[in-house]
């Protein structure tokens, strides 16, 4: 069974950052796009950032220009560079995997780590 593991939340005064980390673990041939997702309390849950297999990157408009997503594709793992953060910023943060091949044809599709919360307050 695949797991996504996230860490690197916590509480952190507004204009500072912080890194989260999801790393994904079990038996894995290839893990196609994964992104970060948030939910605010009393709000719906809304991508992040996403990150496709090659590199390629979409950010909401909200964070744009403070938030960066990258992976590291040999330990399965994605990141989330948060910078410039704000009081809105703090939710929950979610990892997912769209799709992943646990071995040549065999998928698994939508996985979800277990959230990591970030709080952004004086």
């Amino acid at each position: 069974q695949v797991q996504l593991v996230e860490s690197g939340g916590g509480l952190v005064q507004p204009g500072g950052s912080l890194r989260l980390s999801c790393a994904a673990s079990g038996r894995i041939f290839r893990i196609f796009a994964m992104g970060w997702y948030r939910q605010a309390p009393g709000k719906q849950r809304e991508l992040v950032a996403r990150i496709t297999s090659d590199g390629r990157t979409n950010t909401a408009d909200s964070v744009k220009g403070r938030f960066t997503i990258s992976r590291d594709n040999a330990k399965n793992t994605v990141y989330l560079q948060m910078n410039s953060l704000k009081p809105e910023d703090t939710a929950v943060y979610y990892c997912n995997v769209e799709r992943l091949e646990r071995l040549p044809t065999l998928y698994e599709y939508d996985l979800w780590g277990q959230g990591t919360q970030v709080t952004v307050s004086s």
